[in-house]
């Protein structure tokens, strides 16, 4: 589990193809201060678990089903990536709850800067947006945000100089995608109130009572 709290930007230094999958080798600081083989990281807000380390460089291998659906299956050499380790029980929920399980990609549609802040609007895949809601959530490339207006195909986010200067969305553009998750707890919202909804649609209409009863005695 991951907070959406960006701790540094690192570089990927190779990229090693696995016939099915690749090996990300990447170049981090303050993300290996107490990370062991088997941790978790999270990449552009992918959790991804680490191989090996040595030195100030960490690899871990992305499965397929991770390239289909996220944004890595794209990267290149001297990329830079939003990194996060996971979260500890001791530390401050800063952004969100944030799994590192990406739902899917967007893209930046527009930029607007200003004097204090930058609003940036990306789109999405059209069956995200009933889990958005305006001044809620939302994880793009690993980065929690809160949601400005939601609209029917994107959506904006304001940015921050804090933001701009220490993730990768200081510098994507129009055309770039981008990886999204959305608040877990709309998810599940959604689907105990489909099992609710799905159980009283269920239940049998009421049957006419039985001779000698109370209401068959009133009939």
């Amino acid at each position: 589990m991951f907070t959406g709290i960006v701790e540094e930007l690192g570089t990927i230094t190779a990229i090693d193809d696995l016939t099915d999958a690749i090996r990300l080798s990447i170049a981090a600081d303050t993300v290996l201060d107490g990370t062991g083989l088997g941790d978790s990281i999270a990449v552009n807000g992918c959790c991804l678990t680490v191989v090996t380390i040595e030195g100030g460089t960490w690899t871990a291998d992305v499965m397929k089903e991770s390239l289909d659906k996220t944004s890595l299956d794209k990267v290149h050499v001297g990329d830079r990536v939003n990194l996060e380790r996971a979260v500890t029980a001791e530390k401050r929920l800063g952004g969100h709850i944030v799994q590192g399980h990406v739902d899917g990609v967007g893209h930046v549609v527009r930029r607007q800067p200003s004097e204090h802040w930058e609003v940036v609007e990306i789109s999405m895949p059209a069956d995200l947006g009933r889990y958005l809601v305006d001044k809620g959530s939302i994880t793009v490339d690993g980065v929690s945000l809160t949601l400005v207006e939601v609209g029917e195909h994107s959506f904006t986010i304001s940015l921050i100089p804090e933001t701009l200067a220490r993730t990768t969305l200081g510098h994507r553009q129009p055309g770039d995608r981008v990886n999204l998750e959305v608040d877990i707890l709309a998810k599940h919202v959604e689907k105990l109130l489909a099992a609710r909804l799905g159980a009283v649609g269920d239940t049998p209409p009421a049957t006419s009572a039985a001779p000698g009863s109370a209401e068959g005695a009133a009939s």
